[in-house]
């Protein structure tokens, strides 16, 4: 069976790849210091807010990421709003742009930058060790009302955020 194209075909053909080469590449998420993330939370003051912190070699955190997006698709509507934290380092780029390609967030991600580790935790969770997931919870007035860290569950973060709505 012989393929033949006619000038229509290959039009078309060239078409696609056109615009297959122009589509950007998705922008790898900001990196955010201890200062960055402060102005993060001014950003989202009078609004609720949830901050995840996950990493793509955290089995739990892979597991937690897809119920936090479908959870921040429903409550939005309500206001809330979610913002992901990559403690992924560079050598994880790669990972990690694959894991956001294939979840698809609703909600911004940042990717945390390397250095003051200790200074950083400390800044989002006094006590905290840094283990993940590890997740944050800032009423509308912008202070912090809860938190959970290691594996949560979908109910027990739907009842967190209806009682974040709630305040």
């Amino acid at each position: 069976m012989k393929l033949r194209l006619g000038l229509a075909g290959l039009l078309v053909i060239a078409g696609l790849a056109l615009a297959v080469a122009e589509t950007p590449a998705p922008k790898d998420p900001e990196l955010l210091d201890t200062q960055g993330y402060q102005k993060l939370l001014q950003q989202y003051k009078g609004k609720p807010l949830l901050v995840t912190f996950w990493a793509t070699w955290c089995e739990p955190c892979r597991d937690e990421y897809p119920m936090l997006n479908e959870l921040a698709k429903q409550y939005a509507p309500q206001g809330l709003k979610v913002v992901g934290v990559s403690l992924d380092q560079d050598g994880d780029l790669i990972l990690m742009r694959r894991f956001l390609a294939r979840y698809k967030p609703i909600f911004p991600n940042y990717r945390k930058k390397k250095g003051e580790e200790d200074a950083f935790v400390q800044a989002v969770l006094p006590g905290w060790n840094g283990s993940i997931p590890a997740s944050v919870f800032y009423g509308k007035d912008g202070q912090q009302i809860g938190h959970f860290v290691g594996a949560g569950d979908h109910d027990t973060y739907e009842a967190a955020i209806k009682m974040l709505l709630s305040k």
